[in-house]
């Protein structure tokens, strides 16, 4: 297994008024994201508007957590103080569609591919923060536990 890289130093987002549905979220154990009203396009990373028709018509949607790594990278060498080495950066395609720049955890990064099928996992950094990251399919709760389902 990787080290976990979400030690106790690790430097903490801050959310802001946009982006706090997210965080609320996520201390609430769900993964949310913006959908249109207007065209049904799935947002990620908060906007005031759509991006695909500009509608200003957004609501948080509940995810399922569910997806795929699109794409990943295995840092050895941290840009900053704070993260424990080495640790998976992935980006993962969520089953609705969207996509998410992420954190890969539970995973030893030989075992890190491309098409991995992951979960949603959330970690809880402080009373405010709630990080999500994503862990292998079928390695977290046990069966029966709730979870969104994909459309």
């Amino acid at each position: 297994m990787s080290a976990d890289p979400f030690a106790a130093s690790t430097p903490l987002p801050r959310p802001t008024p946009l982006s706090e549905p997210f965080w609320e979220g996520c201390r609430l154990g769900e993964l949310r994201a913006q959908r249109c009203v207007a065209c049904g396009s799935w947002i990620f990373i908060p906007q005031p508007a759509c991006t695909t028709c500009l509608s200003e018509a957004l609501e948080w949607t509940p995810s399922c957590g569910r997806g795929r790594v699109y794409s990943l990278s295995v840092v050895h060498r941290p840009q900053q103080p704070g993260f424990t080495v080495p640790y998976i950066v992935a980006i993962v395609a969520l089953e609705e569609g969207w996509t998410m720049l992420t954190n890969l955890v539970e995973c030893a990064p030989e075992d890190a591919v491309i098409d991995l099928p992951v979960e949603v996992a959330f970690r809880r950094m402080s009373d405010e923060i709630t990080m999500p990251c994503f862990r292998p399919a079928g390695t977290g709760p046990s069966p029966g536990d709730e979870q969104a389902p994909c459309e």
